[in-house]
């Protein structure tokens, strides 16, 4: 399977949007089809299918899978993973031109944090306010959701990039959306766990 520009802006585009939402997931399971021989890896990322990198990503996988079912360990995990995953879904976005194109592979990795930053930044800001919820299973719904989202993207990435763009362009909406709803959501929460209330109307 030769890969075109198509379909390498299309890896480069998933691979930093997933890596906001599952990195472990994405760097194990894109290593995973290298090493088997489902999908040539472009040279930048064939690190990936190295044994090692394998066992550590799928330790690491098996880790998250399950810190993420459980709410409130969930939120502490998105929190000291956002110094992670952006930058991480920066390298892997370059990685698909590293070994090929200096100007191609800053242009991917600059498009890799942006996205892998903005699904990140939806998934904590949502999982936080599902936190408020007594009941985890409206968590639990959702983690298995980005189980799921994570592989399908990535598969539609190599096989039909068009409907992976127009997938992508979806969810960066349904993020946006998101990120404005849960953030005013969770901060008008905070000011009244604070003490402060509404804003009272001044008195004549």
């Amino acid at each position: 399977m030769n890969l075109d520009t198509t379909h390498l802006i299309a890896l480069a585009a998933a691979l930093g949007w997933a890596s906001g939402l599952r990195l472990y997931a994405v760097v194990f399971l894109t290593g995973l089809a290298g090493w088997l021989g489902w999908v040539p890896l472009p040279s930048g990322l064939q690190v990936l299918q190295h044994p090692v990198v394998l066992a550590a990503s799928g330790v690491m996988l098996a880790v998250e899978f399950l810190a993420d079912k459980v709410p409130g360990l969930d939120s502490l995990w998105d929190v000291l993973h956002t110094f992670i995953r952006i930058p991480a879904g920066a390298a892997l976005a370059a990685g698909v031109f590293g070994g090929d194109s200096a100007a191609w592979a800053m242009v991917a990795a600059l498009m890799g944090g942006t996205l892998a930053a903005t699904a990140h930044t939806a998934k904590a800001t949502t999982r936080a306010a599902a936190n408020t919820s007594p009941e985890p299973f409206s968590n639990i719904g959702l983690s298995l959701l980005g189980d799921v989202a994570v592989p399908g993207l990535l598969w539609l990435a190599w096989t039909q990039p068009w409907v992976f763009f127009g997938a992508l362009a979806a969810g960066i909406v349904v993020a946006v959306a998101l990120i404005w709803i849960f953030f005013s959501f969770l901060r008008e929460l905070w000011r009244r766990l604070g003490g402060r209330g509404p804003a009272q109307p001044a008195r004549a």
